[in-house]
């Protein structure tokens, strides 16, 4: 029905270990940033090959790539060629790791359409959207600052190629919608997942919290403590009715683990062994 996948930098062992990890602690599928030693800019084609044997050879599909555009996401004209050049390049990374879906945090999204940053992010997704669809490829927005109907909304706006990138807990700790029902709404639209898990201790208005976050980053953020990223089965995501209406709307792709944390090697291995558990009870 699913698939389990891990994201093997939080292993924190390293990219190549980490893809080794996620075989043992017995997933099948790993996500891995397009940063660093996989920044598609500056990769060279040594290491692309280590990357994609190393998978291989562990029997693990590489579930999607992670192109993080930091700050406002797509939100301001003028920074967007230089990120869409770096997306581009990422698509093109994915395919060469047998891999056709490219996640990423866009900015947020205004439910008001006659907002200019709208059309701005319109824009920008329908050109990366393109170069993607026709690749074969899908770019998958992660939820988190906006309503799903409001994001739902601008997918379809946008255009072949840009899909969901769907993450419960981004849901639970800022927006507070309910993310069982967001899964019904998005649903054909979401082509991959986030398995993380999350409580929301202040609410927040949403789109100042992530526009503090693109000003502030991680630091800001922690020092509001609005939030808190929890083990999986310790947060607020509402895990059996979660994965039922995944499974009702036709999702049978990847629960990608998701813990961003120091050391979260044991809470990865235990994430498996409670997905592992929650899939086996639908």
């Amino acid at each position: 029905m699913f698939k389990i996948g891990t994201l093997a930098d939080w292993f924190g062992v390293g990219l190549i270990e980490g893809i080794r990890e996620s075989e043992r602690c017995g997933a099948t599928g790993v996500q891995i940033y397009a940063a660093g030693d996989l920044d598609p800019r500056t990769v060279s084609s040594a290491q692309v090959k280590q990357v994609r044997d190393t998978a291989r050879a562990c029997r693990q599909t590489v579930t999607a790539l992670c192109g993080e555009l930091g700050g406002y996401g797509l939100e301001k004209a003028d920074d967007n060629p230089e990120k869409l050049n770096y997306l581009k390049k990422v698509i093109d990374l994915g395919l060469e790791l047998d891999c056709r879906v490219v996640t990423t945090h866009i900015g947020v999204v205004p439910a008001d359409k006659s907002v200019p940053r709208y059309e701005i992010m319109r824009q920008a997704c329908m050109e990366i959207g393109t170069y993607a669809a026709e690749r074969g490829s899908a770019v998958a927005v992660e939820t988190g600052p906006e309503a799903i109907d409001t994001l739902s909304a601008f997918v379809d706006d946008c255009g072949p190629g840009i899909a969901i990138n769907y993450d419960p807990a981004n849901i639970v700790m800022v927006t507070g919608v309910d993310h069982v029902e967001g899964v019904r709404i998005a649903g054909k639209r979401i082509v991959h997942t986030h398995a993380k898990d999350g409580k929301n201790l202040v609410p927040v208005n949403a789109e100042e919290f992530y526009h503090g976050f693109a000003e502030g980053g991680l630091e800001w953020m922690q020092s509001q403590g609005a939030l808190v990223e929890t083990p999986l089965g310790e947060g607020d995501v509402r895990w059996a009715e979660y994965l039922s209406a995944l499974r009702d709307v036709g999702y049978d792709g990847y629960l990608t683990i998701e813990r961003e944390v120091k050391n979260g090697a044991e809470d990865i291995r235990m994430a498996v062994r409670f997905l592992t558990d929650a899939i086996a009870k639908l």
